[in-house]
This record gives structure tokens, sequence and C-alpha cells, in this order.
């Protein structure tokens, strides 16, 4: 093999993400899974949710066999472009901003339900010890 591997962007392999054209990422390889959707075990569903992102995951937390993974040489399409896929850890722009809002919220929630409980307590106890009296 003296010709180098195709490199596939994230950009490129994403628009490959339907029963007619399906494209997956798995170990740093695109595969064009399209001819293998109706005879996927799993169904192709599960391979069309796993466009758009690196699904080595997925693949590997199933468990395929050693034939499914040869298989695989029969849909290669070339190599990602590991500059075009999100860095891990990392999140994109604008979800970290809605990350800490929504954290904003919670740990509002923590002190006001709390307060909220013993206002709530004290008024029991205010109106239990008042009606009494009467």
């Amino acid at each position: 093999m003296g010709s180098e591997a195709k490199l596939v962007s994230l950009h490129e392999v994403s628009k490959h993400d339907n029963k007619n054209d399906c494209w997956l990422i798995i170990s740093g390889k695109v595969y064009d899974v399209t001819p293998f959707l109706d005879d996927h075990p799993g169904g192709d569903e599960v391979l069309l949710l796993a466009t758009k992102k690196d699904a080595t995951e997925d693949f590997e937390d199933v468990g395929h066999s050693q034939n499914a993974r040869n298989m695989l040489a029969d849909y290669y399409v070339g190599d990602i472009d590991i500059n075009s896929m999100p860095q891990k850890g990392k999140q994109p722009p604008g979800s970290q901003q809605a990350a800490a809002s929504s954290g904003g919220s919670y740990s509002i929630l923590m002190f006001v339900l709390p307060l909220l409980m013993l206002v709530l307590a004290y008024g029991l106890y205010y109106y239990a010890n008042h009606a009494s009296v009467e």
C-alpha cells in the first residue's frame, strides 16, 4: 500500500447520515455502511444513530465478533481527519454557557428550597400554636 489513505473530515462524514447514504467513524477510520444497513443484525436504526460522531465506543460496547470486524474492510472509505474532530473534554461553543446557566439554576434551587421548607414549617408551627389558644 504505497498510497496514502484518504483523509475525511467530520463535516464530510456528517453529510452521510441517512438510510440511503450512511457513513460511520470507528477507530479512526471512516466506513460507508449503506449497503449493510438492511443486513445489520441490530437493525439499521442502530447504525443511523451512530452517524455524525465517533461511533467507536458504540461499536465496542456491543462486543462485535472478529467476523464483524473483518467485514469493516469491505466498507472502508478513508481515515478520519483528527483535526476535524472535537477535542475530548471540550464542549462546543455555547454548550458551556448552557451548562453554566443550568448549574446556576440548580444552585439557586438548592438554596431556595430548604429556605422555603423552613418558612413553611414555621408557618405551620405558628398556626398550630395560635389555633389551639383560641
